[in-house]
C-alpha cells in the first residue's frame, strides 16, 4: 500500500512544479536538470519504476498513443491513483485525456511544493499559488490517511520547534514519546513512521481524528488544527465526523489539481520514454 501513497505523492509534486505535465519524471541529461534533484524530492518521491513499466507496455501496444502526462496524472496518478484509494477505500473520480509531455524541468519550481515544516499560511500560500484554496488544502492533505514520512521530516517537531530546543507543544504526549523511540535526536534520519497510526493502509478519515488528538506527524498536518485559521480548523473537524463528506472533496479537489495547467494540442509532445525527451 505504500505504492499507492507514492503515486499520490508523485502526481501531487509533479502539478505544483509547472503543472500537471510529466515533468517529474525526466532524468538529468545535458539539456535537463532534473527536479528529482530537488531538496522537496529527493528521498521523498518514488513510484518511477511503475510508470516506466506501464509506459513500456503501452509503446509496445500502441505507440506514441498516450503521453507520460496522461499516463502519470490522469491513467496513473489521477486514474492510476485513483485506483490505488479505491483500493485502499476511498473515493472514485474522472478526469480526461489529452495531455502532453513537457519538454523541460524545472528544478527551481519544486520550492513551490509545500515542506513538511511548514506553517498554515506557508501552506495557505503554496495553494492560493496554483489556484487551489483551503478547501483544497485540507482534503488533499488527507493524502495522508495512507504512507510514511521519514524522521527527518518531523525530528524538528521532537527536539526544536521554533528553533528553541523544545517540542512541539501541539503533540500530544503519549504520541510524542512514541515518536522519539522511531526518530532520535540523533541519527535515524531514514527511520520511517506512517502518516496516520490508526490505519496506515486504509483510505479513510482517520488522519482527521488524529489531528483532533494532536497526533499530526509532520508539522503541516498539525497546523490545519493549530494555526489558528479558523477554515482550516472547521474543516478538519468536518472531515473527522463525516467520512463520505471528505471522499466527495477529496475527489472534487483531485480534479481541480490534476487540471492544473495541462499541455495540450501541439505544445509538449508524447513522449517515447518518460525519463527522457524525445
Amino acid at each position: 500500500m505504500r505504492i499507492a501513497a507514492s503515486l499520490l505523492r508523485l502526481h501531487f509534486h509533479d502539478c505544483f512544479v509547472q503543472g500537471c505535465d510529466a515533468s517529474i519524471l525526466l532524468d538529468d541529461s545535458p539539456a535537463i536538470v532534473s527536479e528529482k534533484n530537488s531538496g522537496s524530492n529527493k528521498n521523498s518521491v518514488r513510484g518511477f519504476e511503475v510508470i516506466d513499466e506501464i509506459k513500456a507496455k503501452l509503446e509496445e501496444a500502441c505507440p506514441q498513443t498516450l503521453s507520460c502526462a496522461d499516463i502519470l496524472t490522469l491513467s496513473i496518478l489521477a486514474l492510476a491513483a485513483k485506483g490505488s484509494t479505491i483500493l485502499s477505500g476511498g473515493p472514485n473520480w474522472e478526469l480526461p485525456l489529452g495531455r502532453r509531455d513537457s519538454r523541460t524541468a524545472c528544478l527551481i519550481g519544486s520550492n513551490n511544493i509545500p515542506p513538511p515544516n511548514a506553517t498554515i499560511q506557508n501552506l495557505i500560500t503554496f495553494f492560493k499559488r496554483q489556484g487551489l484554496d483551503e478547501v483544497d488544502l485540507v482534503a488533499l492533505r488527507g493524502a495522508h490517511t495512507i504512507g510514511v514520512a521519514r524522521c527527518a521530516t518531523f525530528k524538528q517537531r521532537l527536539y526544536n520547534q521554533n528553533g528553541k530546543k523544545e517540542a512541539d507543544v501541539s503533540i500530544e504526549r503519549t504520541f510524542y514519546f512514541g515518536l522519539k523511540t522511531v526518530c532520535p535526536r540523533s541519527g535515524g534520519d531514514n527511520n520511517i513512521s506512517p502518516l496516520d497510526f490508526g490505519s496506515p493502509r486504509m483510505f479513510d478519515n482517520t488522519y482527521f481524528k488524529f489531528i483532533l488528538q494532536g497526533r499530526g506527524l509532520l508539522n503541516s498536518d498539525q497546523v490545519l488544527l493549530s494555526g489558528g485559521v479558523i477554515k482550516t480548523q472547521e474543516l478538519v473537524k468536518k472531515y473527522a465526523q463525516d467520512e463520505a463528506f471528505f471522499f466527495q472533496q477529496f475527489a472534487m479537489s483531485m480534479i481541480k489539481l490534476g487540471n492544473l495547467r495541462p499541455i495540450t494540442g501541439f505544445n509538449g509532445q508524447v513522449r517515447k520514454n518518460c525519463r527522457r525527451v524525445n
